[in-house]
Formats: C-alpha cells, structure tokens, sequence
C-alpha cells in the first residue's frame, strides 16, 4: 500500500507541491498563535487550604479548626492524604487527591469547609489548587520618596491603572502607609454608666449595617428594599447611641499610622511599597508584561511619577523570553549542524538540500499540530524541538542514502526511486515505531513531574511523526529528478573506512571464539562501568537558570518590630558586597522574610547562578547562631522545601519530641548534610488562668465580671470599617485600644473590681499555671507528626538518599512511632520507581513492534542486547561532565532506546534481506555492515550535531536541556560503537548455532533413514 502511495505521488507530483505550501501556510500562521511562556500550564492533584483565626494559640486552632477541617475534607471523593500545620491564628491544610481529581475534589472541598466555618471562629478561609501558575509574575517597586505620596499614587494611580488592563488581574502592595482609627475607652466613663466595653461594640455592629429586606413584588418591576445605614465617617460612629449615652461620651478616637503593616527594605533601606502583578487566565506572561510596560510608560509621560521612583524588579516575561530564545537558537545551530553533517558525508549539495528541507518543513508540520491541540511554545516543548532536530532528519537520510546509492549502482528515474525507498522502507517505519512506542507510557507517570514528562515526550512523538511523513512524500518525490549524482561517482568499490570495517566483520565472524571474545569485552566495560554510578549526580528536578532567586528566612515567634528590623539590617550586612548580587529586597511577613534577590545579568555575570544562590544562603544562615532566624529555604527549589524532610510520626509530644532529636543528631553525622532543624525547635509559653470559685462566690463576683477585668481591652480584628477620605485606601478599620493595658502578670493581678465589700485586687480571685505549647503542630491524615529537615551542600540527592535509608532501616523505634522520609527524597524515590516501571513497559512495547517486524522472537532480543551497553555511554557522560540525572534528563534513557536500536534494526533487517537473495550468513552480514555504514554514522553524526548546541549553550533552560542533551549524545556515540560490533557478534553467534543444530538435525535424519 505505501509503495502504492508512492508510486501515484511520483506521478503526480503536484500533490506533493501542493501539501508543501499547505504546511508552510499554517507552519507560519500557527507560529504566531502559539503562546509563550515559561513552564506549560499544570494543575496538580492536590491544594492547600488557609483558615486564619485571629489570636488562637497553636493548641486551639488543633483542637477548634485544624480537627475539624481534616474529619470534613476527609469525606469529600478524590481526597487520597493530607497533612496540616496549626500555629498562632493559622491552620494550613495540604490534600493530595486521586490522579485527574485535583479540580473537581477542589472545589468539593471549597464548598465543604465554607458550609461549616460560620460555625467556627474562622475569620479568612483561602482555598488554592496547586499549579505551575504563580499569582504574581511582575514586581516592581515605588521607591526613594515620601511614603504618604507614594502610597497615594499606589492606591490612586498605579493600582486602578494597571488593573483596569485586561491582561491584569490584580495588583498588590506591600508597605503602604496604612491608616486605622483608634478607639480608647475611658474606664471611669463606663463605670459610671454601668456599660462594658463588650456592650458598646456590640452596639456599634448592630447599627453599622447594609441589609437587602427582599422584593417589593406588588410594585411596578419588582423593586428591592434595602436598608443603608452603615457608617460613612467616623461621627456616624461616634454617635452611636446605648440608650441615653453616645460611644462619643465614654471614648475618644484618634487616627494613627497602622503599627501591624508588613515592613519592606530594599538593599538595606526602609521606605518603598514593593508591587506585584498577577496575569488574567487567558493571558501569557509576555502579553502582561507588554501591556503593563506601555501603560507605565503613559503614566511617566504624563507627569504622575513626581518625587519618586517607579522600577522594575523582577518580570517573569523576560524569563520566558530569554529560556525560549535561548532553545530557539539552540535549534537552529542544531539544524545547521545536521546540514553541515549531511553535507560532508554525502558531499552533494543537491542531496543535502533535499534532505535539509525535511528539518523546516517537518518543524512547521509540528508547530501546526501543537497548535491544534493547544501546546503552548514553552521551555519544555522548545527542548523537545531541539532533541527532535535531530532525529528528525533520520528517516530522510536513511531513504536518501538507499536512493543515492541505487542511482550509484545504475538505477535511474522512478526505478531507483522506487527500488531505493523499498529497500528501506520496513526498517524505517520499525525503527520510528519503536522511538515512539517507547513514549507510550509516559502518560502511567505519577503527579505533577509526569505533566511535564508528558509534554515533553508529546512533543517529541509528534515531531517524529511528522519527520516520517515528509521522509515518505517530499524526500522521494524531489529525489526523482532534482537529485543528481556528482561526475564520475558510479559505485565501483567501497572507501577505506567502508573496506576496514568490512575487514573487522570478516576476522570476527571467522571463528566462534572471537565473537565471544567481543562479547566479554563490552560485558567488562559495562559490569566496570556500573561501579562508576554512585558518583553520578542525581537530583528530583533541575534548576531554572533566570539570574535571581526567592527565599523565606523562617523567624521565631514572638519578635518585636525592632528586632525584626534588627534581622533585616543584618541580612543587609551579609549580602551587600556578595559577588555578583545586583540587589535585594526583604519583606516582612511577621513570622518569616520573603527575600528576593536579583543578580547581575549579561556582561556583568562572574559567577554562575547555582554558586551564587548556594552563597546567598549559607550567608544567611551564618546568622542563624545569634539571630532569631530558624530556617532558611530557597522558594524556587520544590515550592520552598528543603531537600531532605523526614518526618516523626506519633501522639504524644514529649516522645516526639525525644525521637526528633534523635533524628537530627543522626542527619548532622551524614556528609554534606547541613541547616538541621525539627518544626519543634520553639514554643510559646501560655498563662492558663485559675479562678478560685469559692471566693468569688462569698463576694458576690461573677465570672463574666472578672472575665471583662482581665480582658485586654484591645481587638485583634477591625469592629468597623470607615469610607477614607484621604486617597491612601478606600476604607480605614476601627481597632479597639486599651487606654491602659496591663502587660505584666502583677499589673493583671493589681486590677481592681468591686466586690460586696468593697473595691478588691483581681489576685484574690486569680492565679496562673504555665503550659508550653508548639508554635506549631502538624499531623499527616490525622496523626501528630514533627519534621526533620535539612539541607544539602557539595552532595547530590541520590547519594545522600542511599545513605539515609540505611540510617532508617536500622532504627528500632518505639510501638506506634515511626520515622519515614518525605519531601524530595521521597519524590525522588517514587519518581525513579515509576521511571523504572515505564523503562520496562517501554521495553516490552518495543519488543512487540520488532517481533512483528522481523517476524521473529529471537531476532528482536538480539537487536535489543544493545540497550544495556548505552548506559556506560550516559554513565561516563554526566560523570565527565558532572551534569545531574534527573526525571527530565532521565528521559533522555527512554529516547535513546529508540534512537539506538535504529541502526541495530537497519544492520539486522538488511542482513535477513541479503540472506533471502542467498548469500550464507557471514557474507550477508559483512554485506550488510558494509551497506549500512554510511547511513548509521549520517543519523548518529546529525542527532549528536543536532542535540549538540542544547548540551553547550547556556541560558535560562541551561539546567533542563543540557543534561538531558547530555544524556542522548553520550549514550548514543557508545551505543553506535558498539552496534557497529557486538550485533554482528551476536547475529552470527546466535545464527550460526542455529545452523549448526538444524545441520545436526538432518545429519542424524539421513542416519536413521540409512
């Protein structure tokens, strides 16, 4: 059938013609459709859950939320596990769902806990799906003036501007100047009135409201009754009325300067309102970036920015821009490599040209297919571009050389079109179908990693595909006529490189003992290389090489604003002269800094990224010893975790407690294992009150009475909000203050109330306990659980992992307590398994497609003895180069499966052929060496030179694709080597005791007959 094809495409060329024009015209329309962006987008299978509550210690956000939300999400379908963090006034709740449920259970568990938390002291519940989407993408900052002026055009100007764009979804600040109103009851006042503070905010909320009373349905439209009689200044407050007394007669208000805003310094200096800008779905980074730098840009021509400055700090767009350039240009080096390849082997410009067409053409028909299904040109597809360049000209050079010779060989016109393309046609489509066969498990990989996975092997297949269908159509159709042989090339004899490898054939299929001999030789050079593995570098996930980094500075709790700027000036003082530090800024988020840091770019680069970022933390957390800082973790190295996360699990607090400690003196023994620390290290101590009930009771005091005395008069959350009038926020919170609050136990003991007998100290009544309770308590479905977490430096992750596994399986812990990794090492692990997993689907798949081939069960395991060799050749290239094994490099192993076993199909099928025409076994495959030489070296040579560029240039996406280029270069130029001897070894071992035996056979069949 597909010579058939062929042959009415040859007659009519002008369909060839005209499907060349087709993927030109929507090669280039679809270019400029496709979007651009860092990483593709991926929703994952799981999400995180924020329920604040105000001033609640650790103890009571477990006991009344953390509890209660676990047993609701535990019901909703889909949820697999989940683990929770319970600290002063936040529980944060992370779930894991089935595979594909991450949505929908989402939103089930959105809708779940919004049904219970008017029923729970829940003042925010956030709900957010995991997601490569970032909330934020630009930063910028406002800067170097007036912090009453620059947060007024941040609320006036910047913020309406920027969001009235529709690329824009929101626009957010940190550092306004933020004002609130204080209200400070007098306590005599309300004394004298008989009111409590308690009376009179309840007295403001009820008259401070926005009401719809439902429909006027027997009016003309239906019109609704609303009552609007929430405040709209602070008189309106102030007049509130309890009965003949106004809240203006028992307190006094005051507007301040908020003292709860989150602080900001930006290399060292305080005063600037950091900016973050998140993108509208349906828009890239690149389309945000473009719009907000033309509307920044009319608000600088119009005068708006006066007496400071509006900068850019970080823009996610120029990222995407730089990690797609960068492939694009690895591409076409790679495309030119292979042209140059081509050039030099076949030493035809004709031939070259028409083989050099099928990369143009074969990249428009891919770019065509990603944007009818969606894909999106992003890092990962752009690396699959460039490993596909490569290959893709594979099929073309296997066809044209097969045409090229026959027309050396005399063949002329159709005939040697024809002849040509049937030579090679079945190991050309086995080869390419068992490439792409070899990714058809991708899709049983696990979890976020596999979404990429999947992306990056979609794009691949699709590339080979369409690499296939113009090797069939416009590499023949072009060969007939434009394909002209140089003067005087008829085939009379074989170059030198031909004739000696042919020799090489000849000696080793002359005797048994000497395939043998070949044999045992690559069996050492494996079994010697595989002693080499535990010094290859393994990591989860490669880095992004984009020249700045984000990090949080975990604090200890209970830290003034003074010693926390005291943390900042000494963060200031460690990065301020580190080498190739451009600048920083560092935000305080109360309990922790989130610290961004810009290094230098282009010219003034000196220092490569990892080396800097590794020096940025190890500075600070040099000041981890006399400074309040517990924990420094880098945000872009797997969401903010550190590499090893090990996990004590249990009840009780003190064993727990014992047994993290034990964990932690075991990890500081292991090399290269640094920054120790258990989510336990601090606690907080609290003041649990006694009342004596027997002598309150004797003077006529109730509970409630010395409940309201020992209050501290004070409101963590606003009682009302105001309309500003000051052009810095739309609305400024009331806070009720206390005009003089105790803040000692013996000034709480010296408050007095009134008894029966007079006015008496509230330390007749009250005494204390002290209880120490974790700043944090974290579970895992259910059970308590402390963290043990450390860092890595100067060590990969996969040796450090074999070492800690040992450690684990030598404890001996306690009946219901247990130590169990997590975090990167427990991906690292699940991931590895399921590549394992894959590697084998893959190889059955395989073996599937050659058996059907080849019509065989034996002739397949003979080309597939290829595959364990090539791990010497990966093994000594990321050795050599100390690149990483990852799980995107990783899946440079599964390519080369293919790619390697394309030249051992091509020597196999040629030599079965040259066997059906008559010639015995060790002619045929001499012959078959001999034919197929040029061909293997040109696919090799231009799948090196195409991936070349990928493994050598840097840029944004260096860490992605120059281990995985790695990866194929190496494992393909042994692998080629080794083909080249060992199939012929192999194919005349196994084929000659075949014939042997079958002569055997008929030697004793004639004996009996006799």
């Amino acid at each position: 059938m597909l010579m058939n094809l062929l042959r009415v495409l040859l007659e009519r060329k002008l369909i060839v013609g005209l499907l060349v024009v087709f993927i030109l015209g929507i090669g280039f329309y679809s270019i400029g459709k496709l979007d651009q962006e860092l990483l593709p987008p991926v929703t994952m299978d799981g999400g995180i859950i924020y329920m604040e509550s105000g001033s609640l210690t650790s103890s009571e956000v477990e006991e009344r939320l953390t509890l209660i939300a676990e047993q609701s999400i535990e019901g909703v379908e889909g949820i697999d596990s989940y683990t929770s963090t319970s600290s002063e006034g936040l529980a944060v709740i992370q779930y894991f769902t089935d595979e594909g449920m991450g949505k929908e259970a989402s939103l089930d568990v959105e809708s779940t806990l919004q049904s219970i938390t008017s029923d729970l002291p829940v003042t925010e519940l956030t709900v957010q799906q995991f997601s490569t989407d970032q909330p934020y993408e630009f930063f910028m900052d406002i800067s170097e003036g007036s912090i009453n002026e620059m947060t007024t055009f941040a609320n006036n100007v910047l913020k309406p501007r920027l969001e009235a764009l529709p690329e824009v979804r929101e626009v957010a600040f940190t550092g306004l100047q933020e004002k609130e109103w204080e209200l400070v009851f007098d306590e005599d006042k309300l004394a004298e009135h008989e009111l409590t503070v308690d009376q009179a905010i309840k007295s403001i909320q009820e008259v401070n409201l926005d009401l719809s009373l439902g429909e006027l349905s027997d009016e003309e439209g239906q019109p609704s009754l609303r009552w609007e009689q929430s405040f709209q200044s602070i008189d309106d407050l102030m007049e509130t009325r309890m009965g003949s007394v106004q809240i203006e007669d028992i307190a006094e208000v005051t507007e301040i300067t908020s003292e709860i805003q989150a602080e900001t310094w930006k290399n060292g200096d305080a005063g600037f309102i950091f900016t973050e800008i998140g993108r509208t779905d349906g828009f890239t980074q690149i389309d945000m970036a473009n719009a907000v730098r033309s509307e920044v840009a009319l608000i600088n021509e119009e005068n708006l920015v006066s007496g400071f400055s509006l900068n850019e700090i970080v823009n996610q767009a120029d990222y995407v821009q730089d990690a797609i350039d960068g492939v694009t240009q690895s591409v076409l080096f790679g495309g030119i490599i292979a042209i140059i390849v081509l050039f030099l082997f076949l030493r035809n410009p004709r031939a070259t040209i028409i083989v050099g067409l099928s990369i143009p053409l074969s990249l428009l028909l891919t770019f065509s297919t990603m944007w009818i299904i969606g894909y999106s040109l992003n890092m990962l597809s752009m690396i699959a571009l460039g490993l596909g360049i490569g290959m893709m000209v594979d099929a073309s050079i296997v066809i044209m050389e097969s045409i090229y010779r026959k027309k050396e060989n005399g063949f002329v016109g159709k005939e040697a079109v024809m002849t040509g393309v049937k030579e090679v046609a079945s190991p050309v489509i086995a080869s390419m179908l068992t490439t792409i066969v070899v990714f058809l498990p991708i899709g049983l990989f696990g979890g976020e990693m596999g979404a990429f996975i999947i992306v990056l092997s979609l794009v691949v297949v699709i590339t080979l595909v369409s690499s296939l269908l113009i090797s069939f159509t416009v590499i023949p159709t072009f060969s007939e006529n434009f394909l002209k042989l140089r003067k005087n090339s008829t085939r009379v004899s074989d170059g030198p490189i031909t004739q000696t490898y042919g020799k090489i054939l000849q000696w080793v299929s002359e005797k048994k003992r000497r395939s043998i001999y070949v044999i045992s030789l690559f069996l050492v050079i494996l079994a010697s290389s595989l002693f080499l593995t535990a010094k290859v570098p393994v990591t989860l996930m490669p880095d992004i090489f984009n020249r700045y980094t984000e990090l949080t500075v975990d604090l200890e709790t209970g830290l003034s604003a003074e010693e926390r700027e005291d943390i900042a000036d000494a963060i200031h003082f460690q990065l301020e002269d580190l080498q190739d530090v451009d600048s920083y800024i560092v935000m305080d988020n109360i309990d922790n800094f989130y610290v961004l840091v810009n290094l230098t770019k282009d010219n003034e680069i000196t220092v490569s990224q990892d080396k800097v970022v590794s020096k940025v933390i190890s500075s600070i957390r040099e000041l981890e010893d006399e400074t309040p800082i517990s924990n420094v973790l880098s945000m872009m190295d797997t969401g903010g975790q550190q590499s090893i996360q090990m996990e004590v699990v249990g009840e009780d607090f003190e064993e727990l407690q014992l047994l993290a400690e034990d964990v932690q003196n075991d990890l500081k023994t292991v090399e290269g294992v640094t920054n120790v620390v258990t989510s336990f290290k601090n606690s907080q101590e609290t003041k649990r009150i006694v009342l004596d009930e027997d002598q309150l009771k004797n003077d006529g005091i109730s509970k409630m009475t010395v409940l309201e005395k020992l209050t501290l008069s004070e409101t963590v959350d606003p009682i009302a909000e105001i309309p500003s009038n000051n052009e810095t926020s739309d609305y400024i919170p009331v806070f009720i203050k206390a005009d003089e609050s105790p803040k000692t136990i013996d000034n709480l003991l010296d408050v007095t109330v009134t008894s029966r007998e007079g006015e008496k100290t509230l330390s007749e009544y009250v005494s204390f306990t002290s209880l120490d309770t974790p700043n944090k308590i974290e579970r895992i479905d259910g059970k308590r659980v402390i963290q043990v977490t450390a860092s890595i430096e100067n060590r990969d992750l996969g040796s450090v992992n074999s070492e800690l596994q040992e450690l684990i399986s030598n404890r001996k812990d306690l009946p219901g307590y247990e130590v169990q990794l997590s975090g990167d090492l427990e991906t690292q692990q699940e991931a590895m398994n399921d590549l394992i997993f894959i590697f084998i689907i893959s190889l059955f798949l395989v073996y599937v497609v050659m058996a059907i081939q080849f019509n065989s069960l034996k002739h397949p395991l003979i080309i597939m003895s290829i595959i364990p060799f090539t791990a010497t050749g990966v093994i000594l290239g990321l050795l050599v180069t100390q690149r990483e094994l990852s799980v995107i490099s990783a899946m440079g192993l599964l390519m080369l499966i293919g790619i390697i076993l394309n030249n051992a199909i091509l020597l196999v099928d040629r030599t079965n052929q040259l066997r059906r025409e008559g010639l015995p076994i060790r002619e045929a495959m001499v012959q078959a060496g001999k034919n197929r030489l040029r061909p293997i070296f040109m696919t090799t040579m231009t799948t090196v030179g195409g991936m070349l560029p990928l493994a050598i240039l840097g840029g944004a996406s260096a860490g992605y694709q120059a281990p995985l280029a790695t990866v194929v270069i190496s494992g393909l130029l042994f692998a080629t080597t080794i083909t080249l001897l060992l199939i012929p070894s192999i194919y005349f071992l196994v084929e000659r005791e075949k014939q042997t035996i079958i002569q055997e056979a008929r030697v004793e069949k004639i004996e009996k007959s006799s």
